[in-house]
Formats: C-alpha cells, structure tokens, sequence
C-alpha cells in the first residue's frame, strides 16, 4: 500500500511515517513548507527522535546522526518515501498539479493526523480540524471513485466524548451530540468525525481514537512536551486538589502508532471506530504519584479533591496572567487546558484493539519517571540536530515505481 500521512512531520504523524516505512510500505508525507529543503529539514526534525539513540548530556554522536540521515536519505532516493507541499487547510490540500497527479496516481490508502491542539482557540480549531478533515475526505472520495483506495483512517480522539464523569466509554457511544464539549478541539473533532461518516460511510474507512498521548515506553525521549510540562508541575506539588482514585487514561505514542498501522494494513478490521486507550487498565492518580515518588526519589502528594472547584478556577486566574508574571501565566493556561481531562475520572474501553491487534499499552506508572528524567534533564526541549547533507541532497525519483499498485 503506498500510504498518504497529513500531519507527517508532527509527533504522531512522524511515528505513523517511521512505522510505515520499518514495516516495507510506501508513503507520501505532505508536508507544510515553503520549499523543498524546509519540507525535508521537517521531516527529519520528526524522524530524528525515531532513528537515533535517545539524547544523553553530552553533544550527539555525529556517526548516529550519519546514520539516521543514510536511512532517511536512502528512503527518499529510492522513492520509498516520497514529499509533498501542501496544507490540509486549503483546496486539493494545496497541492501542485505535479503533485496532484502523483497522489492520484500512487496513494492507495490514507492517515489523517494533521490537526491543531490549539484547544483555546476556536478559529484555529476550525480551520485545521474541520476545513482539513472535509479536504482529506474529498481526496479519499476522489481515490475511491478511480478504485484506487484500499483504507483510510482518520485520526479522532477520546475528546469528542464531551462531558461526562465517572465513566466506561465504548467505541458505540462515545459521539453523543446531547452532550456539551470541554473545548473547541473537541468540539471540531467530533464534528470532524460526523463529517467523514457521512461523506465516506460506504468506504473502508476506520476511525481511531487515541486518549492522552504521553511518552513512549520504548525509550524516554520525546518531542511533544506540553503534557509532560503539566504533569511533572503537578508531581512535584505538595497537594493535588483530585480524586486520588479517579482513573487517568493514558497510552504511549509508540502502542498508539503500532496499533494505528495494524489497523491501517489489515485485510478487513472489524470495525469502524476504536478507542487507541488504556482502558480498565487505566491507573489511579495514586497509582502514579506513588510511582513517580519511588522511582524519583519525590515525597508522595496529599490529595485534597475539596480543593477541585477551587483550584480550577485558581488556574484559570493564573492563565491570564501577563507582563512580568507571562511565565506563570504560561504554565497557568496550559493547567487550565488539560484540567477537565485531569478531573473527568473517564475510561475508554479498548477491548476492539486488543482483540484485533493484541497489543497491550504499557502502563504510565511504569514509564512516567523515566519519561520525567527526559524532560527536566533537556528543559522540556528535545535537543534537535540539523539535518544531515545527505537527507538535503538525496535525489527525489521524478517517476512513481514501475507497476503502480492497485486497490483490492
């Protein structure tokens, strides 16, 4: 299958490329970039993590750095990785006539990651979640009508369960329009899955819904930080104002992708949504300051959810702070993001995935003090090198392979 990514060069786009491509097939990444020099330096800054050893204290190894560029560069020559210019936001992906022609020609199947996190802004929300989601869908519905699409899956998340408390989701009854959305990421995203259902309801289409995406639990680093932000600055609070038995449902990146690309490439999934979760497997609050007190040498947090109402709205105050007091205001708005997701006590059954893919997600409490170290060791930044001269002077293959593969 030779695979289209949007969103190719962010952190669960770059993950879905580098699988992609360890496990034989074909991908065209669209990337958002100015030129073709800057679409390659992005999508090295997203492969990086991926093809080199995880950053210790010192400078990086310039032998690993050759190394991971020869891999990239060798995909690229060989035109098993191939790039294009474009934005989901904008009509044909704002895609060129040439690249017009070679998504036409090539694609069989289809990853819809690229979205905005942006969950304070409506406007943004709109523009990427849904005007992309509707421009991904008339591509897809173009590759069917050729008979040229074998799958696409489009990337949702738990999110778009809206309000609730205290409970078991199941794949069926997550997308309930009665009910209110935490914010406009949400909001969109939901909406954006309505969409393709409708457009696209008759094709092979699978949506998947990861939960919270935090680390990795095949190695520490990572380059998706505003989470990790969150959680190490609550870790080392002396009091939490939650349930330290409410259920926190998160999933590594590395189980997220793998289960995403067995779905992908799989004969015939059995069904059309799944939650990419953690489950009833989900650790409590404890479960997790009590890991990270042990493995980080921390004095375990008091829980004080009298305090929820409160410091709620003691973070919402804080994130308008501005002028000299920015940098708490920073770290107040980006509380006052995640902190419906911090107190929903709310699970996503994810028995389909297990069954389909027998994959498992590691838990947190076993990878978060590992992931912490990372994190407060590199200042909450991954310490990115410059793309190797290899990867910005591999030859791009002007033709697709000989015998363009056909949907079945």
């Amino acid at each position: 299958m030779t695979t289209l990514v949007t969103g190719a060069t962010g952190y669960l786009g770059g993950y879905v490329v580098e699988r992609l491509l360890a496990r034989g097939e074909r991908v065209v990444a669209l990337v958002r970039a100015r030129d073709d020099a800057e679409a390659r330096a992005r999508l090295w800054a997203a492969l990086e993590l991926h093809r080199t050893p995880d950053p210790g204290p010192g400078p990086r190894a310039p032998a690993d750095l050759e190394a991971a560029g020869a891999w990239l560069a060798g995909h690229l020559a060989a035109g098993r990785l191939a790039l294009v210019r474009g934005d989901v936001r904008l009509p044909d992906l704002g895609l060129d006539a040439a690249a017009r022609e070679r998504v036409a020609a090539e694609v069989t199947g289809v990853v819809h990651a690229a979205a905005t996190l942006n969950r304070r802004s409506s406007r943004a929300c709109m523009d990427v979640n849904l005007r992309g989601a509707l421009e991904v869908a008339r591509l897809v519905r173009a590759q069917a009508e050729r008979g040229r699409l074998r799958r696409y899956v489009h990337v949702s998340t738990v999110a778009v369960a809206g309000r609730r408390q205290g409970e078991v989701v199941g794949e069926d009854a997550a997308l309930d329009f009665a009910r209110s959305d935490w914010d406009p990421y949400a909001a969109t995203k939901k909406f954006a899955e309505h969409l393709t259902e409708r457009l696209l309801g008759d094709l092979p289409v699978v949506t998947v819904r990861p939960s919270i995406v935090l680390g990795d639990a095949t190695r520490a680093a990572t380059t998706q930080f505003d989470m990790a932000l969150a959680f190490v600055r609550l870790a080392q609070s002396p009091v939490l104002p939650f349930v330290p038995e409410a259920r926190l449902d998160i999933v590594p990146a590395d189980f997220v992708a793998d289960a995403l690309c067995d779905l992908h490439l799989a004969p015939a999934p059995r069904h059309r949504a799944y939650h990419l979760a953690a489950g009833r497997t989900s650790p409590t609050f404890r479960e997790v300051t009590d890991a990270l007190a042990r493995d980080l040498g921390l004095r375990p947090p008091r829980f004080a959810p009298a305090l929820a109402g409160p410091g709620g709205r003691a973070v919402a105050a804080l994130s308008r702070l501005r002028g000299p007091l920015a940098p708490v205001g920073r770290l107040g708005a980006l509380l006052d993001v995640f902190w419906p997701y911090l107190t929903w006590d709310v699970v996503f059954d994810h028995a389909r995935v297990v069954a389909e893919t027998g994959r498992t997600p590691a838990r947190f409490p076993d990878t978060c003090a590992a992931l912490f170290r990372f994190c407060r060791a590199h200042g909450f930044t991954y310490p990115h090198a410059p793309p190797p001269a290899a990867v910005l002077a591999a030859p791009a293959p002007d033709a697709s392979p000989p015998g363009p593969e056909a949907a079945s």
